[in-house]
């Protein structure tokens, strides 16, 4: 039997920027009804191929030899009018982010109309209704209102449907996704996710599926492509790759997956008292208006977390699971004071009564590294300079001078000395994040709340984020809080794990005992939805 004609081919495709050559060689092709996944790291050339697919390559992109086909046309001799025609019509493609996709002025219903108006030529009625039959088959419940929110009075899944429904509004040959799922929590990760092979299936179209998450690739692409520094080193079945990679650079990448029956961590925490613990904590925003408080109708503020109580042993690592806006964040926030709480909390036994009461014994001894180092590092500070204000307040260890501690803070967290003369710009992300790291153990402190952390990370990078994680707390006993929406990375390194759901503590477990008979279902709900790779 003869293999299925491909929708999108790319032949012998080069890219560089400059001098770096960034995609050299690239051969690619996707038969209709197919998905192909393509894998790599970060920097390996995965979005820039996407981009030159869809002919949005920046002003100081140089293509080299090679053909991109869509259905045997070559995209590379199109006009820029010819590709607009094209778009959206027969070639679409949904990103990792819809909140950057969607335009923030427009009504949700309007991003698939303006579709439905410019590529099927229906009437404004005829879009209309379309849309809202679009939006009900995406999943949103009462799509007609839905039509009227604007981007920002939805939440990132619904968001996610709208931008499907667009991309499969006008019945495309092709589709490309680019990490679609990266910033959805993992329940709403998994519908995303069901919803678009509902629709493949229906429609056969055909897909290119571009992610780090090996683990979900293994399940719904029929084939996977690996590159690696701008090649293409492994084109094979899914579940050969998987289950037996040729290369050894797949091999190292397959190895990095998170396995919940691999365990990182084998010790138990100390016997003793716990050096953080919560009782009761509630977490609420906004404020009463004055008027309000005046007349006595001041209604109780929306509650982020509500009677929250935990508590962290001497070197343990708690892991904290939970949908995005179950109250994770929420906690960590307060107790490093950045959120005002009620409740009760201690550190090793003496009473916090609120952000107020957070002195520098306590700042220093919790210590918080964020999700995204972009956010939290000063770009206009050097690498030397953010390691050193730590430093500066809390003094050097050792007597070494402020110079000798910051090239010793970059060495325990294995960047070398001379990046302290760096930039954020200039580091990767997982350079930044061992960088907020550093910072965060210059202070040596007894807790680190680890706020997804790794979460924008490939699996590779992320692999060693959390070695280097396990090798501080043995040589610091450092404690964790773990918080994460990779159920299999934190089944591999915590103790216990804590499962907020919509602001409430729903379960505190060993994590041996998660999902066993007496879980709550909300935790069997959130294993279930965990991809776990084939091979």
């Amino acid at each position: 039997m003869s293999e299925a004609p491909a929708v999108l081919s790319v032949e012998g495709y080069d890219l560089s920027y400059g001098r770096f050559a960034a995609l050299r060689d690239i051969r690619l092709a996707v038969p209709r009804g197919q998905v192909l996944g393509l894998v790599g790291e970060s920097g390996s050339g995965k979005t820039s191929l996407a981009y030159a697919i869809m002919r949005h390559l920046p002003h100081s992109a140089v293509e080299g030899g090679g053909a991109i086909r869509l259905s045997g046309q070559d995209l590379r001799a199109m006009t820029a009018q010819q590709m607009r025609h094209i778009r959206g019509s027969r070639l679409g493609m949904v990103f990792q982010d819809p909140s950057a996709s969607l335009n923030p002025t427009l009504r949700l219903g309007e991003h698939v109309i303006e579709v439905l108006r410019r590529h099927k030529r229906l009437t404004r009625p005829e879009a209309r209704d379309r849309t809202e039959a679009m939006l009900r088959r995406v999943g949103l419940r009462e799509p007609a209102a839905m039509m009227r929110r604007y981007p920002h009075e939805a939440s990132g899944g619904e968001k996610q449907r709208v931008v499907i429904a667009a991309a499969f509004a006008a019945e495309p040959e092709c589709l490309l996704l680019d990490e679609p799922t990266t910033a959805l929590d993992v329940i709403t990760a998994r519908q995303i996710l069901e919803l678009f092979t509902e629709l493949q299936a229906e429609t056969g179209v055909a897909a290119l599926y571009i992610s780090h998450d090996l683990a979900l690739v293994s399940r719904i692409a029929q084939r996977v492509a690996v590159i690696h520094r701008g090649r293409v080193v492994e084109n094979d079945p899914a579940a050969q790759v998987f289950s037996n990679p040729r290369e050894e650079y797949t091999r190292r990448l397959v190895a990095a997956v998170p396995r919940p029956d691999l365990r990182l961590v084998r010790d138990a925490p100390a016997e003793a008292a716990p050096v953080l613990a919560v009782q009761g904590m509630t977490v609420r925003y906004g404020r009463q208006g004055l008027l309000q408080r005046l007349a006595g109708r001041a209604a109780p503020l929306p509650a982020g977390a509500r009677e929250v109580s935990l508590e962290l042993r001497p070197g343990e690592i708690l892991g904290v699971v939970g949908e995005s806006g179950s109250g994770k964040s929420t906690i960590a926030k307060a107790l490093v004071g950045l959120n005002g709480f009620e409740g009760a909390l201690r550190h090793e036994g003496r009473s916090i009564a609120g952000p107020a009461a957070m002195d520098r014994d306590y700042r220093r001894a919790v210590q918080i590294v964020f999700q995204h180092p972009d956010a939290s590092l000063n770009p206009r500070q050097s690498i030397g300079q953010i390691l050193s204000r730590p430093l500066a307040l809390y003094g050097t260890p050792d007597g070494l001078s402020r110079r000798d501690a910051v090239a010793a803070l970059l060495e325990e967290v294995q960047l070398p000395a001379d990046f302290a003369q760096r930039y954020p710009h200039q580091l990767s992300g997982g350079q930044k994040q061992r960088v907020a790291i550093a910072r965060a153990f210059a202070a040596r402190p007894k807790v680190v709340i680890c706020d997804e952390i790794t979460s924008s990370l490939d699996v590779s990078i992320q692999a060693q984020i959390v070695q280097l994680l396990l090798q501080l707390r043995e040589r610091f006993g450092t404690g964790y809080l773990f918080i994460t929406h990779d159920l299999n990375l934190v089944r591999q390194i915590a103790h216990r794990i804590a499962v907020m759901y919509r602001g409430d503590l729903v379960e505190l477990a060993d994590t041996a005992a998660l999902g066993g008979p007496q879980s709550h279902a909300y935790t069997r709900a959130l294993l279930d939805a965990v991809p776990t790779p084939v091979g």
